[in-house]
């Protein structure tokens, strides 16, 4: 199945990182998140009750990314996926990336992050 809802870029302050800085300032992450959902009857009744709302998912995402800090964006990802998962039973799969833009390396780099995929 190939049916998908995502959000993408969703930004969140955040206190993650092994740094002791970032314990205390903290600093913005993005978030991607695509969810496997078969969306058959969502397209074929117009109905909400048959797919997932984004509100919803922004919620339980940005709750479990913010809810505690984590040393490894990995174990931040994998949070967040559990709990999607753990909220919306009607989702198969989850894909969540996180970006890290102001991670603490002495380069020039656009972006870096994890990718975590979880599956029922």
């Amino acid at each position: 199945m190939s049916d998908m809802v995502f959000v993408s870029g969703l930004v969140l302050h955040a206190y993650h990182g092994v740094m002791q800085h970032e314990a205390k300032v903290g600093q913005t992450f993005k978030l991607d998140l695509k969810l496997t959902i078969n969306l058959a009857e969502a397209s074929r009744s117009d109905k909400l009750k048959h797919t997932v709302s984004y509100d919803k998912v922004v919620t339980i995402a940005s709750e479990a990314f913010c809810a505690r800090r984590y040393r490894l964006v990995e174990a931040a990802a994998g949070a967040v996926a559990a709990a999607v998962l753990d909220n919306f039973p009607q989702v198969r799969a989850v894909a969540v990336t996180v970006h890290k833009p102001h991670a603490p390396i002495a380069a020039t780099f656009d972006d870096v992050g994890v990718t975590v995929e979880r599956t029922r």
